[in-house]
């Protein structure tokens, strides 16, 4: 039991070896304590916003999207989507923002626990960090196109407009609609943390490595 935890976890750092090599050893910590900070932090700024211009709003209507909820002219724009058929906004991803800052939480728990994660384990606690901005897109576009594909046929104008997917990023529209839409700070925090555990994952290979092949030969003298 106590061999298969220390595959797991990995070889403990020897004192002299510590004192030797500090930069090395303490350059993968530093990276993953400021990615799972950037992810932190991003809970509480937008991940995604978008502006709509309308004939009848010539000042243009704004939504901001954060992991947990939804701010802006939500009401007015749910208004304008009742005519040609399109649920409210209330109704996409009712469970990502329920559980938003809570997966959050976790990602930064886990990031945390790579960095005393010695051996190629170490990866397997960070993935869901690394990989968070894409899935947040992805759920994104989902919802977007779930929408914007299941029009009601009932609606005012369903007549005058099909369906369509509506635009993640960029320039898009619909009739005499005009949207425009970009990702927030809080997702660009997400990528910065992505992209550090990736980098700190290069220096974490490069520091314990060698000790996981010293380990390993040693347990094989020992068996010989």
């Amino acid at each position: 039991m106590c061999r298969v935890l220390e595959a797991i976890v990995g070889p403990r750092i020897p004192v002299e070896e510590l004192r030797a090599h500090r930069l090395r050893y303490a350059t993968p910590t530093v990276l993953f304590m400021v990615a799972r900070v950037l992810l932190l932090v991003s809970i509480f700024l937008p991940y995604w916003h978008m502006e709509l211009e309308a004939p009848q709003y010539p000042k243009g209507l704004f939504l901001t999207a954060y992991v947990n909820h939804l701010t802006g002219d939500v009401r007015e724009i749910d208004g304008l989507n009742h005519y040609i058929g399109m649920r409210s906004l209330g109704e996409a991803a009712a469970f990502e923002r329920a559980a938003g800052v809570w997966m959050v939480v976790a990602m930064f728990l886990l990031v945390e626990g790579a960095a005393f994660v010695h051996s190629k384990w170490a990866v397997l606690l960070a993935l869901p960090a690394i990989a968070f901005p894409i899935v947040f897109v992805a759920d994104l576009y989902f919802w977007m196109r779930t929408f914007g594909l299941n029009l009601d046929p009932g609606a005012p104008l369903s007549a005058s407009v099909k369906p369509f997917v509506p635009t993640v990023i960029g320039e898009g529209g619909i009739g005499q609609f005009k949207t425009y839409a970009e990702m927030g700070t809080g997702f660009w925090l997400a990528v910065g943390c992505a992209v550090l555990t990736i980098a700190g994952f290069v220096f974490h290979r490069r520091a314990y490595k060698p000790l996981m092949e010293r380990a390993r030969g040693a347990l094989q003298e020992a068996a010989a």
